[in-house]
């Protein structure tokens, strides 16, 4: 098994969801740059569960730890080292079901994979609780590209059926992006917001789960990042978007929408704007060949339902190798996508700033 990305930055992550903490290690930072802790701690608290009623009722502050790599307030160059401790933990509600194979998780396939010696205890290292620390290396590099220009933000583009407005691909505030942040359902059409929060909430009384789609956008950023082929923007960013769980579906631009376009409806026609060069749309989401045109960056990632519903399942006991029924108790989210989207943009600071690194070597 392996919990290490990256190339000139790279990240390691660690920890089990009822383990005794969680954290990651990022190695590849320059040395003396100054860290606003509590920009991470917002970033942190975004994603944090048990702040509203459309959340999980696990009680986790997210408050982390930095055991090195960080000293007289600036990076040292070292490996940067964070632990978020676990401290709402109900372990007993999972060793009841522990040989019964919850349906939409890793029990299964984690237990193959691991020949039985896997923590299942909330999922164990295959659970979302394990993208706090990524988050936090999230935050890390977002403040490094902010230096440099580059804001990334995202709203909820869809819950279920509910769908909102898509952002202008070729033209996105800095403002906007900000704004969002300091949403607890971030929509670009305000009166999408009660209708996703209803749907939410409807799905949690009847023990059911929803999903949904996150719209994200980088703006600012330098013509020229990345790669054609197997080191292209699509491919290293999908690689850490797949990486995050509950992720089924990533697409760029105008994505799966360009197969019904002609060629000269998809082509993103260009032209200049001083002695800068633009496009007229970006059908392409900011990518050619691989490489940043300078246009916004727009993706999107597909987030399924979350797995544990209180609704009766069939399944598997694999002790007693025969089919049961299972209702899964214990306190989970009926949505996930609004705690995903902090997740998402870490992930997509994380592997940009890999490029930004590796274009200053």
């Amino acid at each position: 098994m392996s919990a290490v990305w990256g190339k000139n930055v790279k990240i390691s992550i660690f920890g089990e969801s009822h383990g005794e903490a969680i954290g990651i290690v990022i190695d590849g930072l320059p040395s003396g740059l100054d860290l606003d802790l509590d920009y991470i701690k917002y970033e942190m608290k975004r994603r944090a569960p048990g702040s509203n009623p459309i959340s999980t009722a696990r009680k986790e502050k997210d408050e982390f730890n930095i055991l090195s790599g960080y000293f007289g307030g600036k990076t040292t160059g070292t490996p940067l080292c964070a632990m978020i401790k676990n401290s709402d933990k109900k372990s007993k509600d999972y060793s009841k079901i522990k040989d019964v194979m919850r349906p939409g998780h890793a029990d299964f396939t984690g237990n193959a994979r691991y020949k039985g010696f896997n923590d299942y205890r909330g999922g164990g290292h295959f659970s979302g609780r394990i993208t706090a620390p990524i988050v936090f290396a999230g935050a890390v590099a977002k403040q490094l590209l902010e230096k440099k220009g580059v804001i990334i933000g995202s709203h909820i583009k869809s819950i279920k059926d509910i769908e909102d407005d898509s952002f202008d691909f070729c033209s996105i505030k800095e403002e906007k992006l900000k704004r969002l942040k300091e949403e607890k359902i971030p929509t670009i059409n305000k009166d999408k917001k009660d209708e996703m929060e209803k749907i939410i909430l409807k799905s949690k009384e009847k023990g059911n789960s929803v999903g949904g789609v996150i719209e994200c956008a980088a703006i600012n950023l330098d013509v020229g990042l990345g790669n054609p082929f197997f080191d292209s923007i699509e491919s290293v960013m999908s690689h850490l978007l797949f990486s995050v769980p509950a992720v089924k579906g990533v697409e760029f631009g105008a994505g799966f929408d360009i197969t019904e376009m002609f060629g000269s409806e998809s082509n993103d026609e260009f032209y200049y704007d001083g002695d800068g060069v633009k496009t007229y749309s970006n059908n392409n989401g900011g990518i050619l060949g691989g490489i940043t045109n300078g246009m916004p960056l727009i993706f999107r990632c597909a987030i399924k339902p979350t797995p544990s519903i209180a609704k009766s399942q069939r399944t598997i006991d694999i002790s007693k190798k025969e089919n049961v029924t299972l209702n899964v108790n214990g306190r989970h989210d009926p949505c996930i996508v609004q705690r995903a989207i902090p997740v998402i943009e870490s992930v997509a600071a994380i592997s940009l700033l890999d490029f930004y690194l590796s274009k200053a070597h």
